[in-house]
């Protein structure tokens, strides 16, 4: 329980110094790249920061949890403080359960954060911000398939949660049938909600002897059902920056459309999945370290587990986006790099089984 707390409080220590240090980092680096663009409301100026950080946590957060992981450990080893617990009859997995108990806890509670849209669309409010001086911009012509209609929006308001100039196209075996026309529509108790609206049917037997095309006009229409404007805006202007109940949302909702999902099942993973790499790199890096400074070049072994690290991060970001634009698929891109860490982290502890056990 000794060896738990100080390892524990010093990872934590470490953790939450370069967590700071590299999110400081990149927001000023940003900021000092992006200054021209911004407003010069100093309102807009500060929430662009904020919602770069939540970004820039969301980025650097696993990334931080392996560095601490490396701080501490060398902490450890310069202080002959590892020696000593070694000494008192722990044993290498007692002070391996620290880093990954500590880092598993902290890593549900970055999972949670994207429950909050703020945090989960960082990115997005950001650009929003520097690039429109807002950070919820109108979509702008969204037209998507619901249920057999066409439906086109040319402008879409997801925070006052309205529609500009609808036009929904009814089709029935791959023919025209029917279009509907309005202004403008609102969306409450899950559905979008049309005050008046334009409807031109077209008959099924387009000849002399038809009554031709009608015109005529309904009131109080309500249509697309359960289609919430932020899905209609993640989803369809292609953007992946969900929270785990819109996500989870419009899987659900676009499965039953037998509409590819691959792009929110992608989003989910790097949510609840992708994190996890940050465990097994650690039992990974854990097993290749001296238990002395004797047996260890400091310099040498602090640059290749950074360099490691930094590799294994950027090839498993460099797959997530390929996943995300749909160049290869999500479970590849996402799913499988992690469950081959997990597995050479259970190889690595599996070989030094005898080592622990002593």
């Amino acid at each position: 329980m000794l060896a738990f707390r100080y390892v524990a409080y010093h990872y934590l220590k470490y953790f939450l110094i370069i967590l700071s240090a590299l999110v400081m980092f990149m927001v000023g680096f940003d900021y000092m790249s992006n200054a021209g663009l911004l407003s010069s409301s100093a309102n807009l100026i500060l929430i662009y920061l904020v919602y770069k950080s939540f970004f820039a946590i969301d980025m650097l957060l696993p990334l931080a949890l392996i560095f601490a992981m490396i701080s501490t450990k060398i902490y450890l080893i310069r202080s002959n403080a590892l020696v000593s617990f070694y000494s008192l009859g722990y044993s290498r997995v007692d002070i391996l359960k620290p880093f990954v108990i500590v880092s598993f806890v902290v890593i549900l509670l970055f999972i949670s954060l994207h429950s909050w849209s703020s945090f989960a669309r960082g990115a997005e409010f950001s650009a929003n911000i520097r690039n429109h001086s807002q950070y919820l911009n109108p979509s702008r012509n969204l037209f998507f398939t619901y249920k057999g209609q066409y439906v086109y929006f040319s402008k879409l308001l997801p925070l006052q949660q309205k529609a500009k100039n609808i036009r929904v196209f009814s089709v029935k075996e791959n023919s025209l049938k029917e279009v509907l026309i309005a202004s403008s529509a609102s969306y409450r108790d899950g559905y979008w909600h049309i005050k008046s609206a334009d409807i031109i049917k077209k008959p099924d037997d387009l000849s002399f002897t038809s009554k031709g095309i009608e015109v005529g006009k309904s009131h109080n229409l309500k249509i697309l059902k359960g289609f919430r404007p932020k899905i209609l805006d993640q989803v369809y202007e292609g953007k992946v920056n969900f929270t785990i109940s819109e996500a989870f949302e419009a899987l659900f909702l676009l499965d039953a459309q037998n509409i590819n999902t691959s792009n929110i099942r992608g989003a989910l993973y790097k949510i609840f999945i992708y994190p996890f790499y940050v465990p097994c790199l650690i039992v990974i890096i854990f097993f290749f370290v001296p238990m002395s400074v004797r047996f260890l070049n400091v310099s040498l072994f602090s640059f290749g587990a950074i360099l490691a690290s930094l590799l294994t991060w950027g090839i498993l970001y460099m797959l997530i986006e390929l996943s995300t634009n749909k160049t290869i698929p999500s479970e590849i891109g996402v799913v499988a790099p992690i469950i081959i860490l997990f597995l050479v982290a259970l190889r690595e502890l599996y070989r030094h089984r005898d080592i622990t056990e002593k």
